[in-house]
């Protein structure tokens, strides 16, 4: 049997006998902005739904996003079959397409497994499908995951792609770790930072050896334009309100400074309902706008209690955003 390290040497070796050993794959423009999360939609009796999908794609389209994450934990990664995962990539990547070529999204498919050669064959598929980058969460062993275990596992699935690739750092994952993951592997680029305080820790990732070309947060940006201010990248937010994230964003850009804060300040009051009511809620959200049928989840939704009135202040809130909800 093939060891992981074998493994390894021979598939940077492939890479490097490659016409242009990765390199044009990685010196493309830089990834920023806003790259929305899609909710991974269901049928009635759960059965995963492309058609849905595809139809939440072209929603993104309509905002003007400028990238789109797939799956990741709002997406309900871990509830998705490797088969679901695959068609899922395809469909996202096919009805990308469907975009103006100047106003396309860029695509990231996240590959993270719990099976380190699962997460790697994903990562070749994502790159035959056309995605334009690859992202994965950090490995989770059965016990405390040590920082060699983590390098080995991203060095594997960097091995796997020449894509540029996203570290989502969570947990109790170190910029120190992040930066030597990125120094060990040239073709990651970028990293989703969510671990401790993504704002305090922007500041940690400028000081430091200039090795990334951006750092994107996440946790539904509570912090968006501060982070901008500090050099972020951008962020990734549920698909259901990006479209607010897209107008700060556009603001901030334009110098508009005050209205980038007006505009954050009514992000944040569906930020909040993302929080509050988790993935059932962010569902809720897109149903409401025409672009699911239900909310229907596969993941136990935990403590998180979506009710009746969860619903109520929902639609209550989105009633009132409704001037500045444009797809």
């Amino acid at each position: 049997m093939t060891s992981r390290r074998d493994f390894l040497i021979a598939t940077a070796a492939s890479s490097l006998l490659s016409p242009g050993g990765g390199a044009t794959e990685t010196s493309g423009k830089r990834l920023e902005g806003v790259f929305a999360i899609p909710q991974t939609p269901f049928t009635g009796s759960g059965a995963f739904d492309s058609e849905a999908l595809a139809n939440e794609i072209e929603f993104l389209h309509r905002m003007g996003v400028q990238g789109i994450t797939w799956p990741v934990n709002a997406s309900e990664w871990s509830q998705l079959t490797v088969d679901e995962r695959l068609a899922g990539a395809e469909t996202i990547v096919r009805t990308n397409r469907k975009a103006e070529a100047s106003r396309r999204p860029a695509v990231v498919i996240a590959v993270q497994s719990d099976e380190v050669d699962t997460a790697a064959r994903i990562a070749r598929h994502a790159d035959k499908s056309g995605a334009d980058a690859i992202l994965a969460i950090p490995y989770k062993s059965a016990v405390k995951t040590t920082d060699d275990q983590q390098m080995e596992y991203y060095s594997t699935i960097a091995a796997a792609s020449n894509k540029p690739m996203f570290v989502q750092a969570i947990g109790d994952m170190s910029v120190d770790l992040v930066l030597r993951i990125a120094k060990k592997n040239p073709t990651i680029r970028y990293v989703k930072d969510e671990a401790g305080n993504t704002t305090a820790r922007l500041a940690e990732y400028r000081r430091r050896e200039k090795i990334l070309d951006g750092v994107f947060s996440g946790k539904h940006g509570p912090n968006f334009v501060d982070d901008l201010e500090r050099g972020a990248a951008g962020q990734m937010p549920a698909a259901g309100f990006s479209d607010l994230y897209v107008a700060t964003l556009q603001a901030w850009k334009a110098g508009k400074k005050d209205l980038a804060q007006e505009s954050h300040a009514r992000t944040l009051l569906l930020a909040m309902h993302a929080v509050n009511y988790g993935v059932p809620g962010q569902k809720y959200m897109l149903q409401l706008r025409g672009v699911l049928q239900n909310s229907v989840c596969r993941r136990d939704a935990g403590a998180i209690v979506f009710d009746n009135d969860a619903k109520k202040a929902i639609e209550t809130t989105m009633n009132y955003l409704k001037p500045w909800l444009k797809a």
